[in-house]
């Protein structure tokens, strides 16, 4: 009996000692023992005991010794001991391939990578042939570049059809953004397993072709696709510009009942939500997380109802949840700080700034403090946000990104401080994209400065620094303000040579769960009757209240009549009609639109708010407008 042993005596757990022994009173012999002993292991203590009774009883020359040696590496592998489980490789005469598979295995799941191949290359200067269980471990230490290498060792053993190994090449090729060898190695498997096919559709997902990662999708066996491959489909759509896509699938997944949407389903889910304004969608949501104990409320979670709720217009419910938020991380505290700079909210942002800090014991990171600027540049808060960007490096050692630099030169401008914005970005160490540029252009615009805009935006197309649409929208803007038509039409001339396209104003409105769509002039809806006949009694209210069309925000070439007949078909304006026609009276509307809201659909919209008694709620590119009873909460400064 092994308890008899003077050794195993001392140095052994007794509860583990009566384990060994059958119920007959067959004893099986003292490697076997032990081994059983090390798969039973509960701690650290007892594993290093087991392994100190090997040593003392010499076992190490005992056939049965690479057994034991394997069942001791991951016995101090499972307890986190990498340290004592990598050595007993370079402590042991002649390893063999499975203690070798095994480090390297190991080395690979906790990020050694360099020390996974150093093993590696051990193991075949050794003169042992890997299997399919090696190349499995190697391949997930390997990176775009050492997976070439891999993956002609993988064909030089002949183990290329090998389902685990091709899952692993399909693997590192995907995450590695390599479409080409991550299909070819795909087709090439004579059988795909569930693990390939997700890593398949990952990867076209991650390079935003949804139609082929959803091809790949629809022809797997509706059985066999898990919670991990609908989540990978829908989080493709909601990350690459296709969130109604995004919720149709989230409902085929609910109508289907099996599998159970996790916390990732949920959080990609309200990320859809979040871009397309629709805050049913993101309440029905957030109550379907509460009926299911499956899905718990962790700050993951809560930080994406918190940004849902924000970006749909209800700054209340994300208040709400970031107060419920149970151990709120520094991505918690960010995104309540976004959601109140872009409703406008500066002294609150502020305030939580200070929080994070003092209260919650945290350090602000470079997104925190692009919430922060943002906050200040919306309400015009120049000393509060210059202070802010100058302590990111002398307090926090932060490095200001391009980010920070646009947000200050977005609070100067706005500000009318032109010239030093213009002299920051000539001094920036990082070189000026196409975003701080139009921020500067928009500016020049807003106060009225089309010297300055002139410059700026002909030199930056006769440098052919940017060739996004913005900039040339806005000098033609620019010229248009200055009633310069002969300037519009050279910038028309410019981008339709350069094959430039204006991005189209789009303005959208959520009634009965259902998101409705509206471009300027827009007669496709089927209410397209109804809408027209609100805007004329809409246009009828706000004149007999003084109104004054701004005849200035049209850019085109026309007649005064043939102006204002223009503004009152624009896109928001439309869709502030279908919700007035749509909704209970005195119920908000809630507005989502893809572009700057223009300076008299602003003054419409408040007029309205005050006529009909109704609150609107308006998202813009910029931040969000709470129409009430005649005022917007941004103070007319956007």
């Amino acid at each position: 009996m092994i308890a008899s042993s003077p050794v195993l005596a001392t140095s052994l757990p007794q509860k583990h000692l009566t384990t060994c022994s059958s119920g007959g009173g067959i004893s099986l012999p003292l490697p076997e023992k032990l081994a059983i002993l090390l798969d039973k292991s509960e701690s650290i203590d007892e594993v290093q005991q087991i392994h100190a009774a090997i040593l003392r009883r010499n076992l190490f020359l005992h056939p049965y010794h690479p057994v034991l040696n394997l069942k001791l590496h991951r016995a101090y592998a499972s307890h986190g001991k990498l340290r004592q489980s990598l050595s007993l490789l370079h402590e042991t005469i002649d390893p063999d391939l499975f203690l070798f598979t095994a480090a390297i295995n190991t080395a690979s799941i906790n990020g050694l990578r360099d020390q996974a191949f150093l093993l590696y290359l051990q193991l075949l200067s050794s003169e042992i042939v890997p299997n399919e269980f090696t190349f499995s471990s190697i391949l997930k230490s390997c990176s775009t570049e050492s997976v070439k290498a891999i993956h002609t060792h993988v064909l030089k053993f002949g183990l290329g059809l090998d389902p685990y190994v091709a899952t692993g090449l399909v693997d590192v090729y995907a995450v590695g953004g390599d479409v080409v060898s991550a299909r070819k190695v795909f087709d090439r498997m004579p059988e795909r397993s569930l693990v390939s096919s997700t890593a398949m559709i990952t990867c076209y997902a991650r390079q935003g072709n949804v139609e082929a990662a959803r091809a790949l999708f629809e022809s797997m066996p509706e059985t066999e696709r898990d919670i991990v491959s609908w989540n990978v489909m829908i989080d493709g759509y909601a990350q690459h510009g296709f969130p109604s896509e995004a919720l149709l699938l989230f409902q085929k997944l609910l109508a289907k009942g099996n599998p159970k949407p996790d916390e990732i389903t949920a959080v990609a889910s309200l990320s859809a939500c979040s871009q397309i304004g629709a805050l049913e969608s993101g309440r029905w949501i957030h109550v379907f997380i509460k009926k299911r104990s499956r899905i718990r409320f962790n700050v993951k979670v809560c930080t994406a109802l918190i940004d849902m709720y924000s970006k749909c217009g209800s700054l209340e419910e994300a208040v709400s949840v970031f107060n419920d938020t149970p151990r709120k991380d520094i991505v918690a505290w960010n995104a309540m700080i976004s959601g109140y700079a872009m409703h406008g909210y500066s002294q609150d942002a502020l305030r939580l700034f200070d929080e994070i800090q003092r209260t919650a014991g945290l350090q602000p990171t470079d997104i925190t403090f692009i919430a922060t600027l943002q906050a200040c540049a919306h309400a015009g808060l120049v000393k509060e946000g210059v202070r802010m960007f100058e302590s990111m490096g002398q307090e926090f050692g932060i490095k200001p990104k391009i980010e920070h630099y646009g947000c200050l030169v977005s609070l100067l401008g706005r500000a009318g401080r032109l010239k030093q914005a213009y002299e920051i970005i000539k001094k920036m160490e990082i070189e000026a994209d196409s975003v701080v540029w139009s921020s500067l252009l928009g500016s020049c615009k807003l106060h009225g400065d089309f010297v300055l805009g002139k410059e700026i935006a002909e030199y930056l197309i006769e440098q052919n620094i940017t060739n996004s649409g913005g900039t040339y929208v806005l000098l033609s803007n620019i010229y248009a303000s200055g009633s310069d038509y002969e300037g519009v039409r050279k910038v028309r001339s410019l981008m339709k040579e350069k094959t430039i396209v204006k991005e189209p104003g789009v303005s959208a409105i959520e009634v009965d769960d259902r998101v409705h769509e509206f471009r300027a002039g827009d007669r496709n809806h089927l209410q397209s009757k109804e809408i027209y006949t609100m805007v004329r009694k809409m246009s009828e209210w706000i004149k007999s209240s003084g109104y004054v069309a701004d005849t200035n925000a049209v850019l085109q070439d026309l007649e005064e009549t043939e102006k204002e007949q223009s503004l009152e078909v624009h896109s928001e304006r439309l869709a502030i009609a279908y919700g007035l026609i749509s909704t209970k009276p005195g119920s908000p509307l809630r507005i989502f639109k893809n572009l700057r809201v223009c300076s008299d659909c602003h003054t419409v919209t408040k007029l309205i708010s005050k006529i009909t008694g109704r609150k609107i709620v308006m998202r813009d590119r910029n931040r969000f407008h709470h129409f009430v009873d005649g005022s917007c909460s941004c103070g007319d400064f956007w």
